[in-house]
């Protein structure tokens, strides 16, 4: 049997979460669907999942072969997609979400181009802060910054971003710069009331701090202008105080224990056939983010 027909079928089980679901998807006998995951562990000589009346559970080997399964569906995807980009125009309505801060430097001014260049789409910009769920809400494209959670998306990495603790020459003046966290633990933090602390890594492993600062807003853009006023040092992403930093205003410290750059991902929910729409939008940021110089430009 077509080895790739058993990996789209292994993957519908498992974003489905049933032989039943993924059967009445793709139009076929659950006994179809449960005869193709019988060919395809006995190929690989190992246990996919288990399989139970209730549910579907991964072994170990099967949580492993799913993302090989996913990336390589993936790549033949975008293999077939380049082959008719030449013939083919986009069209259609496009909904992405994104971050609101984020989405406003970095995703809006791209959208903005992509229409421009493609008349017949029309689109929809959400930029919030809260988790949107992609399948119930219509949404082709979420823009993600950080670890991802939602193990039923399809995750395209776009670029990469880091964070740094900054703060004003003004303040470091008047307060001293802190090299360890001991230290920093006796500074005024600008803190983010959604946040739960900031992120460190000294001698190799993960530390996690929670500013003591009587400075907390819900909003980051405020605590970056506070950052800049001298009221305290922030826990900012790179993406939004690198002009600050290449111009002095602020200045970055304890980057000898930052945390390694985070992933800028976008994700959306498992198709078969991406829409062109989505599949060139996805292509306009990945083109953008990962090149070094735009965030040169834009931040």
């Amino acid at each position: 049997m077509d080895r790739l027909k058993l990996m789209e079928t292994f993957v519908a089980v498992t974003q489905r979460g049933s032989l039943t679901a993924a059967a009445a998807s793709e139009g076929v006998a659950p006994a179809v669907v449960s005869r193709r995951l019988d060919a395809l562990e006995e190929h690989l000589g190992v246990k996919l999942m288990v399989r139970t009346t209730r549910k579907i559970t991964l072994t170990f080997e099967g949580s492993a072969y799913l993302e090989d399964c996913q990336r390589i569906l993936r790549d033949v995807g975008d293999v077939e997609a380049q082959l008719t980009l030449g013939s083919a125009r986009a069209s259609g309505h496009l909904k992405v979400t994104a971050p609101a801060g984020f989405g406003r430097k970095h995703v809006a001014p791209l959208m903005l181009e992509f229409l421009r260049a493609h008349p017949e789409v029309s689109a929809n910009l959400d930029l919030s802060d809260r988790t949107v769920d992609l399948v119930n809400e219509g949404v082709d494209c979420a823009v993600r910054l950080g670890g991802l959670e939602d193990s039923s998306l399809v995750a395209v990495r776009l670029g990469e971003m880091r964070r740094a603790v900054v703060g004003a020459p003004a303040y470091f003046q008047q307060r001293g710069v802190p090299r360890t966290l001991d230290e920093l633990a006796n500074h005024d933090c600008l803190a983010l009331a959604t946040q739960s602390g900031w992120d460190f890594q000294v001698d190799g492993k993960p530390s996690h701090f929670k500013p003591p600062g009587r400075f907390v807003c819900n909003d980051g853009a405020v605590l970056h202008e506070w950052a800049l006023a001298g009221m305290g040092l922030a826990w900012r992403s790179l993406w939004e105080v690198g002009e600050d930093l290449r111009w002095g205003r602020l200045v970055p410290v304890l980057d000898a224990i930052a945390t390694p750059p985070v992933g800028i991902h976008a994700v959306f929910p498992q198709r078969r056939h991406l829409p062109l729409r989505v599949r060139l939008f996805i292509d306009l940021l990945k083109e953008n983010y990962g090149r070094p110089e735009y965030w040169d430009k834009a931040e």
